[in-house]
């Protein structure tokens, strides 16, 4: 009640006071002052136009304060500017820009101050998700994985869990629009959760992220742009569907929204269903099939000084829990063993602008109902999760070359149990934490620092009966830490630049490592938990170096990672009605390794594009051993061709990819060696434009030879199933 007075308070002062500013001027090339009808954005208030023919732009009603402003146009390199606005003024403003057949940068919003890619201090991924349908990928979860020292581990192709250069599950934080998405994401077969319908972009902070997000961001953080809001005065509509060969499955896709002066809204339903995938030896893979429904909405207003946006997303999924391969089946109806998750999503975000500063408030409800049955009528496991969290940052007055931002996020989280059976039991988390970063901008060089406290409290109740084996005893404890950030980006020369982060990072222990005691279902193990534990904590040392010319591009991306007390399991030699016992335990450990890549594009062919890249990882701990389900080093090689715009046709692009993966021969105690494998994917497009309507449509084949393959990131691998065969997906979108 206290969040939704002063949010009312801050609202009502914000709109006394309204200024009109405008900005206008004109976009050329710097090569020979043509015209360019390029876009002009200012991200923080997530307006902007287009300029015409004629290279001219005009935007108004700008609330006083300082913003960036992005002009950018395909085909030449993007720009950003700070511009102060104060007391209605008219600014004028020409852009110039430089001709570049690399791809437009995007304002990154995952750190902190929004900079451009090139401009960031620390390195962070950036993939558009409407690539995804064009790779082939099935799912956001797959997806992802075409992002350099990102995979998945998966169970068949309905449950994926990202993973960051070889940490995952509770190291591995997901944001979704602008909150942190809770899940109960530390077990084995609960997957990503989130449908690729209303997603414009995914981020990828590859490292300790705990200094923005707090515990559980030690090993990085996927962050999930939502879709933005339609121009204003605009109406737009746009419906999509996909056919994939392989589990003869379907997705659909349909939105609308619309823009005025100051109201926005926009919907979007989404649709997928699949049966049984089959493997390159065109067999099923029994129980494998799933269902997911999506809903989104959104509601913003602005006006003047304030922008206040509520989102909604209900996520309905039905997964099959796949054992074995036994009955072939095309059917997509649920069989047992199966999960049913229900994710209602709702947050709310509110800027105020102030003349040099501003304020942003966010607070995010999420409910988790999780269920998994072994028998249609009744779950035997069903946990309940509700989450409240929210982020106040501060941005204060540009001090000379200072930007700085201080802030609170904090959490309260609820779990409670419904089933028959218990995997962790009753029980209230609460987090807070307090931050201050910094950034310093000079001519050639760019630092940024932060330092961050965090407190979490856990308190569980007992489940079960005292005396019994399975009995779980209440739980009331705490942790704390401390973490910091230091980087620096240098550009070394006009076609060089350098970046070097040292950040440190935690995780608190998760209830299951903490309080669990039981049978693990599909793991075939009785764990134990361990209420001793104490915080996982981590240093990690990122180094990178990219060169870039009109020709082609180089860049090299080297960490090392240190982790303090790494959580893992071992078995403690005990046997429990026939299943081993296993206690959860610490020790030090340590990653590292990095991405490598190249990108031609010789001039002037610039409709011929090859990019090749390495990925290169080794984790152990510091005492013996290796880590488990580190991916395999892998290699990748794309061929793209944009062919030129005809009379009709428009966009039109194909590609060839070939995926070489390694032996993964380092693996740990419970692991087996994985065998290397070479899959080649291609695919293409294109558009057009009849009477107002945009027609566009893609075409892919994954795994084209229809290769058998294990891979190391499978659950399934230890029952012998491979993945997924040859795929055909086709698409067809159209928008009006």
């Amino acid at each position: 009640m206290k969040y939704i007075i002063l949010t009312l308070c801050i609202w009502l002062q914000a709109n006394h006071i309204l200024a009109q500013n405008s900005l206008s001027g004109t976009v050329t090339s710097e090569a020979n002052t043509e015209p360019i009808p390029a876009t002009i954005y200012l991200p923080q208030l997530e307006i902007g136009t287009d300029a015409n023919l004629d290279g001219e732009f005009y935007i108004e009603g700008i609330p006083n304060g300082t913003y960036t402003v992005v002009c950018s146009f395909l085909g030449y390199t993007t720009i950003s500017q700070k511009i102060t606005f104060l007391g209605d003024s008219e600014i004028k403003q020409s852009f110039s820009l430089k001709e570049s057949v690399v791809e437009m940068e995007a304002v990154i919003i995952s750190t902190l101050f929004h900079k451009l890619q090139g401009e960031n201090v620390m390195k962070v991924e950036r993939m558009d998700v409407n690539e995804l349908s064009k790779n082939g990928a099935t799912t956001l979860a797959q997806g992802i994985t075409a992002i350099p020292g990102v995979s998945s581990i998966s169970t068949g192709l309905g449950i994926g869990k990202p993973v960051i250069r070889g940490l995952s599950a509770n190291r591995v934080l997901v944001y979704s629009q602008g909150v942190r998405l809770e899940n109960q994401q530390f077990g084995d077969e609960h997957g990503l959760g989130v449908n690729a319908a209303g997603i414009s972009s995914v981020e990828v902070i590859k490292g300790p992220a705990s200094l923005l997000y707090g515990s559980d961001a030690l090993g990085g953080v996927l962050y999930l742009n939502p879709e933005r809001f339609a121009p204003v005065g605009d109406f737009e509509t746009d419906v999509s569907g996909t056919y994939y060969s392989n589990t003869d499955g379907y997705s659909l896709n349909a939105g609308a929204k619309q823009s005025g002066e100051k109201f926005k809204f926009l919907l979007r339903l989404a649709t997928d269903a699949h049966s049984d995938y089959k493997t390159g030896d065109d067999i099923r893979v029994t129980n494998s099939r799933f269902t997911e429904s999506d809903f989104k909405g959104g509601l913003r207003y602005q006006h003047g000084k304030l922008k206040s946006t509520l989102r909604y997303n209900l996520n309905k999924a039905t997964i099959g829990i796949p054992e074995e391969i036994g009955i072939q089946s095309g059917s997509k109806k649920e069989m047992i063993p199966f999960q049913e998750i229900d994710n209602h999503l709702l947050s709310l975000e509110n800027n105020i602008f102030f003349d040099r500063s501003s304020l942003d408030i966010t607070a995010g409800y999420i409910h988790n109902d999780r269920s998994e049955f072994e028998e249609f009528e009744n779950p035997e496991l069903q946990m309940k999760l509700n989450t409240f969290n929210y982020t106040v940052k501060y941005n204060l007055p540009q001090h000379g070359k200072f930007e700085t931002i201080v802030g609170i996020q904090g959490m309260f989280q609820q779990n409670e149990n419904f089933g028959e059976e218990i995997l962790i039991p009753d029980a209230e988390i609460t987090d807070f934490g307090i931050l201050a970063t910094t950034h310093y901008h000079l001519d050639k060089a760019d630092f940024q620092a932060g330092i961050r406290y965090d407190h979490r409290a856990l308190k569980s109740d007992a489940a079960g009966d005292a005396g019994d084996a399975e009995y779980i005893p209440a739980l009331d404890t705490d942790f704390s830490s401390f973490n910091a950030a230091l980087g620096g980006k240098f550009d070394l020369s006009e076609t060089m630049v350098g970046r070097i982060n040292l950040a440190s990072g935690f995780r608190a222990p998760n209830l299951a490592e903490l309080t669990s005691n039981g049978v693990h279902e599909g793991t075939n193990r009785y764990e134990v938990g361990n209420p001793h534990l104490d915080n996982e904590q981590n240093s990690q040392l990122d180094v990178s170096l990219e060169y870039g010319n009109e020709h082609f591009e180089v860049f090299a991306n080297g960490f090392y990672n240190h982790i303090n007390d790494y959580i893992f399991i071992q078995p403690t030699g005990d046997v429990i009605d026939g299943d081993q016992v296993f206690t959860y335990v610490q020790g030090d450990s340590h990653l590292y390794g990095g991405e490598f890549g190249v990108h031609l594009h010789p001039h002037p062919l610039d409709w011929l594009h090859i990019e090749s890249s390495f990925q290169l990882l080794s984790g152990s701990l510091i005492d013996g051993g290796e880590l488990p389900l580190i991916p395999a080093n892998t290699f990748k090689n794309t061929l793209n061709i944009t062919l030129p715009d005809g009379r009709v046709f428009k966009e039109n692009n194909c590609f060839v990819r070939l995926e070489n993966v390694l032996d993964q021969e380092n693996i740990s105690t419970f692991e087996t060696r994985t065998g290397g494998y070479s899959l080649l994917n291609l695919g293409g497009g294109s558009s057009l434009e009849l009477k107002g309507l945009d027609i566009s449509f893609n075409l892919a084949v994954s795994n084209l030879f229809n290769k058998t393959y294990v891979s190391h990131m499978s659950r399934l691998k230890t029952d012998g199933i491979p993945n997924i065969g040859r795929n055909i997906s086709a698409t067809i979108s159209l928008s009006i």
